[in-house]
C-alpha cells in the first residue's frame, strides 16, 4: 500500500529491465524502494530485444573486450538464476569468405571462449555444413563454425525481477506515470500519476532507468545541473512461418558487416533480426519500416536454400535502444555498454540517470547502479544477486524439461504441451497457478487457445497483467498465430466479461488498495 507523502530510500522512473534489475537488488539490500512504470513492465525496448543472453561476438571487432567479458561472464549467472525462461542455444556461423576471412572467424572465436570462463556452455568448433543438419537450410557454404550463447524470455526476465523485488518489500506501481520531481535540502518530492489520483511521495534518492525516454524523464525534473545525451536507434525484427531443420540459430554476416540472426522461435516459427537504424522519432510510436524488412530478407536469402518472402511474416515488432553517445557515425558501431550520470549538486539528495545497456548485463548494471548509491544511506546490505534465483528458478539441477515430466507425474490429466509451457515460464511457481485444480476442469474455462482461467487469473494477482497485450505478447507469446477473436475474448475476460468471477470489480479493489 502507498500514501501520499510516503518516503522511500530510493524511487525508479522505468520498468523496463534495467529499472526492474534496479529495484531488485536495492529492495534485497533493505532499502525501501517504489517501482513507476507509466505502461506494462517491460513494455518498450525490453520486450523488443533479439531474446538472446550473450556475449555479443561482433563487439570484439570494435575492442570491446571489457563489455565481452562482462557479458560472458553474466551468461552463467542468469543461466543459474533463471534456468526456466533462459536456455543454452547453439548458433551456427556460416563462413563467408569474401566477408572476414576464415583466421578473423577463428581468433574471434578462440578469445569468445577464453574471456571467461565456461561451466555449462560449449565452446566453439569449426563444422563441415555439407554433413551437420544446419546445412539442410543453406545454399552455397559448405563451412561453417559452432558456438554457444543464451535465448531468453526477455519479457518475462523484467517481470521476475519485478516480482523479486516485490516480494523483498518493493512497491511497484504499473500505469502509473512520472510526472515530476522536485529537489529539496535532504529530499525529492516526486509525482506520480495513479489510476484515479496523482500522489506525491518522498525519496531520499531519484534514478532515472526510462530507457529511450531518459531525456524526457530528465525535463521534468527541477534542480539539476546537468542533461547527458543519449543516441536513440531503432532496431527491428520479423517472425516467419519457417520450421528449422535443427534447434540451432544462425548468425549471418552481411556485406555490410552487420550481423543478422535466425532464431528458431516457439517451436515452429523464425525470428529474424535485428536493425540498426538511427531514430528521432517517439519511442513510442516505433515501427518496423518497408527497408527494414527488405534489408531482413535479402540478408537471410543470401544465405537460405529456401527463400523468405513477404507472406511468411507471421509478426513484426520494433524497439528503440538507447545508447550512448559515443560519436560513432554507423549505429552499428555505437557501444552496447553503460554507463551512470550521477548528479548531486554539492550534496543535495542525488539523481542517478542510466545510460545504455544491454539485456545480458542488466543484473551487473544494477548490482552498479546500487553500489554507486550506498553512500549515500549508511548502512546497506551487500551485493547479492549473483547467487540468487529469480522467481520460480529454484528447479532441481536447473533441468525445466525434467520438472515439465514432473509436473505431468503429478498431474497426468495436464497435457504434455501445457506442462512444458508452464515449467518453461513459471518455473516452480506453476505449482502456485496449478494449486486446488486436480483435473484439467479445475483450470477454468479455456478462454483462448492454451490460455485458461487459472494463469489469467494468476497473471493478474501476481505479475501485474491487466490487458490482453499484457498476457499474449509479454507474459506468453501466445499472441503469435491468435485470431483476433480468441484475442479479444481474453480482453473480454479481463474486463469482467467472465461469468465465473467480477475480476473487473476485484480487480479495482487492488489497484484502490495499493494507492491507500
Amino acid at each position: 500500500m502507498i500514501s501520499d507523502g510516503q518516503q522511500f530510500d530510493l524511487v525508479v522512473i522505468g520498468g523496463g529491465i534495467n529499472g526492474a534489475g534496479i529495484a531488485r537488488d536495492a529492495a534485497g539490500r533493505g532499502l525501501s524502494v517504489l517501482l513507476c512504470e507509466k505502461a506494462d513492465l517491460g513494455a518498450a525496448t525490453s520486450s523488443a530485444s533479439t531474446k538472446l543472453i550473450h556475449g555479443g561476438l561482433r563487439y570484439l571487432e570494435h575492442f570491446e573486450f571489457r563489455l565481452v567479458r562482462e557479458a560472458l561472464e553474466e551468461r552463467e549467472v542468469l543461466l543459474r538464476s533463471a534456468p526456466h525462461i533462459i536456455s543454452p542455444l547453439t548458433f551456427i556461423l556460416p563462413h563467408a569468405p569474401h566477408l572476414r576471412p576464415h583466421w578473423m572467424i577463428r581468433a574471434g572465436l578462440f578469445l569468445y571462449d577464453r574471456l571467461a570462463r565456461r561451466q555449462r556452455l560449449h565452446g566453439s568448433r569449426a563444422i563441415d555444413l555439407s554433413r551437420h543438419p544446419a546445412g539442410a537450410a543453406l545454399q552455397g557454404v559448405s563451412k561453417g563454425f559452432s558456438y554457444s550463447d543464451c535465448w531468453v524470455d526477455d519479457s518475462r526476465l523484467v517481470v521476475l525481477n519485478a516480482m523479486d523485488a516485490a516480494n523483498r518489500g518493493a512497491v511497484v506501481l504499473t500505469r502509473s506515470a512520472f510526472l515530476s520531481a522536485e529537489r529539496g535540502d535532504r529530499i525529492w518530492r516526486v509525482r506520480v500519476a495513479g489510476p484515479g489520483r496523482d500522489i506525491e511521495v518522498c525519496a531520499r534518492v531519484l534514478v532515472n532507468a526510462a530507457g529511450p525516454w531518459v531525456g524526457r524523464v530528465l525535463e521534468r525534473i527541477s534542480g539539476i545541473s546537468q542533461k547527458p545525451t543519449m543516441r536513440l536507434v531503432k532496431g527491428s525484427h520479423i517472425v516467419v512461418d519457417r520450421r528449422l531443420p535443427t534447434t540451432d540459430a544462425f548468425i549471418f554476416q552481411n556485406p555490410d558487416r552487420r550481423i543478422v540472426f535466425a532464431i528458431p522461435y516457439l517451436g515452429r516459427y523464425c525470428l529474424i533480426g535485428t536493425t540498426d537504424v538511427a531514430f528521432d522519432d517517439d519511442p513510442a510510436a516505433v515501427a518496423i519500416d518497408e527497408d527494414e524488412i527488405d534489408y531482413l530478407i535479402e540478408a537471410v536469402n543470401a544465405y537460405f536454400a529456401e527463400p523468405v518472402c513477404r507472406a511468411d511474416i507471421v509478426w513484426t515488432y520494433s524497439g528503440v535502444r538507447p545508447l550512448i553517445d559515443d560519436g560513432k557515425s554507423q549505429p552499428s558501431a555505437v557501444s552496447r555498454d553503460y554507463s551512470f550520470d550521477v548528479d548531486d549538486a554539492s550534496g543535495r539528495p542525488p539523481l542517478l540517470s542510466v545510460l545504455g545497456g544491454k539485456i545480458t548485463t542488466y543484473r551487473k548494471l544494477a548490482e552498479q547502479a546500487v553500489d554507486r548509491l550506498v553512500r549515500y544511506f549508511g548502512s546497506v546490505g551487500p551485493a547479492w544477486t549473483a547467487t540468487a534465483t529469480l522467481p520460480g528458478g529454484d528447479i532441481p539441477d536447473g533441468d525445466p524439461n525434467a520438472f515439465a515430466r514432473g509436473l505431468r507425474q503429478m498431474r497426468p490429466w495436464l497435457p504434455v504441451e501445457l506442462a512444458d509451457r508452464y515449467a518453461h515460464a513459471y518455473g516452480t511457481l506453476s505449482d502456485v497457478l496449478l494449486a486446488g485444480a486436480s483435473d484439467i476442469d479445475g483450470l477454468g474455462r479455456e478462454v483462448a487457445p492454451g490460455l485458461f482461467e487459472a494463469e489469467l487469473q494468476y497473471l493478474v494477482d501476481r505479475e501485474w497483467a491487466r490487458t490482453a497485450e499484457d498476457v499474449l505478447w509479454r507474459r506468453s507469446k501466445l499472441g503469435v498465430g491468435m485470431t483476433d477473436q480468441a484475442i479479444a475474448a481474453v480482453q473480454d475476460w479481463l474486463d469482467g466479461g467472465s461469468s465465473e468471477t467480477d475480476l473487473d470489480a476485484r480487480r479495482r479493489t487492488v489497484i484502490s488498495h495499493a494507492y491507500q
